[in-house]
């Protein structure tokens, strides 16, 4: 039995949810202070708890318990969650985040880490109501307000009609790993449990009774003030599996309406609505249906059957509401409802492998291809190019899984923008542009530390004093701001930020001192921008504990570079910087078109080519490498003469036209054989300092091919090119 299987499935949930949490509470931290946003945050830490609870981790159930009261009285309207209370549940989500990962690694909480957690629920005692007591009485431990709520004490005084629980476990429970004790011992901890009848109607004999199979059902009875979504809360684990049905006490009045806002909707009329929900009996309904028979017939004014069903103090007027509501969100009958969205969880390692095998199937694909061409029968040749559409609707699909919306990566940022602006002493907002644009999940993971890094730079060295900014007529807040787009099959990120912006002279002068140009150096303002990403340069004045030491650029620009990226830096001194990250949308399967130079082949990324010319006849310059292409100097690069290839004799050269960004270049080749799908496999680490050579992959022919840096390949051109004016330029000067 996998009976870790639940746990990482609340491992998995907890980290979404504290996710969701911390986003609410910046939100409320700029001013977002609506209901609905508590109630978010009230959900997370609940859901959490009630999870915790399932399989018996304390910790986390006795210190989420002390916060969620603290939210429950926010909820309620008796406290108001201010920046000095935000603070402090930030810390406590934190704290759950680090309790939650103790049980993840199956490691007991510390004496540190039980400090903090008494530290933190009493920084949370004077929100609470009995402040005073809260105070006065040391907690012993962080489950104790949990069972000091459960005390019998409480429940006397609190005494509530009761729930009525039936429950239909299902078969294979067991085999899954779930224990159903451990279900009634949460629910015991949500109150008493009165009675259990079980039932043995589903009982086979004793010759077919199979150990491994779950044939329990019972219905108990509950005595507790707990909420509906509480007590749902013991079943989360079995409620895809099994047959619940949960009735709420008949003085819980918000728990029978949730309970019948929470139905699905149906043509049922109001009667039907009530009964199905236990609100009120076939009994109560048939006395006020023949109410209103007996109106009609003494021709009285015949009153509507909620009226009559509040009038015999059948239920209550908020049950009705609640009904009434649910009647009119129901479909017509002429109309069928949409099916609801729904989702499920699958390992990032099986998804991973589907994408290797698609790749595999993409290679052999082209290796039939092959073979059909060759044979030239037309039926197999239309039968493989079907099976090729399948091939591509399937690869673009199961991309398709592992892509994810970048928003959830740029959110985590405002709480660092946010603590990392206090530290400073600084006033610093984070916007977010593009939240929804998306890219490979594996990129995205990658991103987080160099777009770290860049934002932490950005708030040290790039947002000045609030007395410098005053100076400058600048906002006393700075702004950082994060943007996503797409645009010709790639994915741009950029960083920008209305800070002092870079120093360009500073940074030539100190890259010389360092003796990484020589002084006499003709750089480009890009080139001179990109000097920022050698180790060791650093033009900050002073070093703080976020950065100045130099360390850490190189390492950005490294990690945007295995992602086959680019980085560059728009800046103005005194206006601000932009750094703009330029990424493929995914590292596994492109489109790509086949070249060949020299005996080697080569893959261009179809989404940067513009077109293909024949190299012959255009104007150019041998000695410029330059084009005239329809009045715009396009300069241009061998591959032959980049990559030191056998020169092939009398070829006719073709130009490869590709663009990247804003910027354009052509690649020269000897032949081209036109679009295929390409499978990327990585280079190996021997290879990893290769410039202009993204990756590499297997043709249909067997033949390793060459995936080219397209991005590098352009500014590999484009420098050429600009030394070769600069040179120009000094040679006339010198005559």
């Amino acid at each position: 039995m996998d009976t870790d299987r639940f746990l990482q499935t609340f491992f998995s949930e907890a980290e979404e949810l504290l996710i969701s949490m911390e986003a609410a509470l910046l939100r409320m931290d700029e001013g977002d202070q609506d209901l609905e946003t508590i109630n978010e945050i009230f959900r997370a830490a609940h859901t959490i708890k009630g999870s915790a609870g399932m399989f018996g981790l304390v910790d986390i159930v006795g210190f989420t318990h002390v916060v969620e009261n603290v939210l429950d009285l926010a909820r309620d309207g008796k406290i108001a969650i201010a920046d000095d209370l935000l603070s402090i549940l930030l810390s406590c989500r934190d704290h759950i985040a680090r309790l939650v990962e103790n049980a993840k690694q199956n490691t007991s909480a510390d004496g540190e880490c039980l400090a903090q957690s008494e530290r933190l629920i009493q920084a949370l005692a004077p929100w609470v109501l009995d402040a005073q007591a809260a105070a006065s009485k040391p907690v012993k431990s962080v489950a104790a307000p949990l069972l000091d709520n459960l005390s019998s004490a409480q429940e006397a005084e609190h005494e509530r009609d009761l729930w009525l629980i039936a429950v239909r476990f299902g078969d294979d429970l067991l085999r899954n790993g779930m224990d159903p004790l451990s279900i009634l011992r949460f629910l015991n901890n949500l109150g008493e449990i009165v009675s259990i009848t079980i039932n043995t109607d589903g009982f086979p004999s004793l010759e077919e009774f199979d150990p491994e199979t779950l044939y329990l059902q019972f219905e108990l009875q509950l005595r507790s003030n707990a909420s509906l979504d509480e007590i749902e809360d013991a079943f989360v684990f079995v409620r895809d599996e099994s047959q619940i049905k949960i009735i709420p006490p008949r003085s819980n009045t918000a728990a029978q309406t949730d309970l019948i806002k929470s139905m699905p909707k149906s043509n049922q009329r109001l009667g039907e609505i009530l009964v199905s929900s236990h609100a009120i009996s076939p009994e109560e309904l048939e006395f006020a249906i023949d109410t209103q028979k007996q109106q009609a017939k003494e021709q009285a004014p015949v009153a509507l059957l909620g009226d009559i069903l509040i009038e015999t103090q059948a239920t209550a007027p908020e049950v009705i509401h609640a009904a009434l509501s649910r009647q009119q969100s129901a479909p017509p009958e002429s109309r069928v409802a949409s099916p609801e969205q729904r989702y499920i969880r699958v390992e990032a390692e099986r998804l991973d492998k589907l994408i290797n095998l698609i790749g595999e199937l993409v290679t052999n694909r082209q290796r039939v291809d092959l073979l059909a061409a060759g044979l030239g029968n037309t039926q197999l040749t239309e039968a493989v190019t079907s099976i090729g559409n399948f091939t591509e609707q399937i690869r673009d699909a199961a991309l398709t899984l592992r892509m994810v919306a970048i928003g959830d990566t740029f959110l985590r940022f405002k709480r660092v923008v946010r603590d990392t602006a206090k530290e400073l002493g600084k006033e610093i907002e984070l916007e977010i542009e593009g939240a929804e644009t998306e890219l490979d999940r594996a990129m995205v993971e990658k991103l987080n530390d160099p777009l770290m890094h860049i934002v932490r730079n950005a708030m040290d060295h790039g947002i000045e004093p609030i007395a410098l900014r005053r100076e400058r007529k600048k906002p006393d807040t700075g702004t950082i701001t994060l943007k996503a787009s797409h645009g010709a099959g790639n994915i741009l990120i950029e960083i920008c930020d209305d800070g002092g912006g870079l120093d360009l002279e500073r940074i030539r002068n100190k890259a010389i001192k360092n003796g990484l140009i020589d002084e006499s150096a003709q750089l480009s303002r890009q080139d001179l921008c990109q000097l920022i990403f050698h180790p060791g340069l650093s033009t900050a004045e002073k070093i703080t504990n976020l950065s100045g030491r130099g360390v850490g650029m190189d390492v950005v620009k490294r990690n945007i570079e295995s992602l086959r990226g680019t980085i560059e830096i728009d800046t103005e001194l005194g206006v601000g910087t932009t750094m703009s990250i330029c990424l493929p949308l995914t590292l596994a399967i492109i489109d790509g078109f086949h070249v060949a130079a020299g005996k080697i082949d080569f893959i261009v990324p179809q989404n940067t080519i513009l077109e293909c010319i024949d190299l012959n006849t255009l104007n150019h310059s041998q000695e410029q490498n330059c084009v005239n292409l329809r009045g715009e100097q396009v300069p241009f690069i061998r591959l032959q003469e980049l990559f030191r290839l056998e020169r092939q004799e009398q070829v006719q050269e073709k130009l490869v036209v590709v663009q990247f960004g804003e910027k354009r270049a052509g690649i020269a080749v000897d032949s081209l054989f036109g679009e295929t799908q390409t499978v990327v496999k990585p280079m190996g680490p021997i290879f990893q300092a290769l410039k202009g050579i993204g990756g590499s992959s297997l043709l249909g022919t067997g033949t390793v091919a060459l995936i080219l840096d397209v991005q590098q390949l352009i500014q590999f051109a484009i420098n050429k090119e600009y030394e070769r004016n600069a040179h120009s330029v000094v040679g006339i000067q010198e005559s």
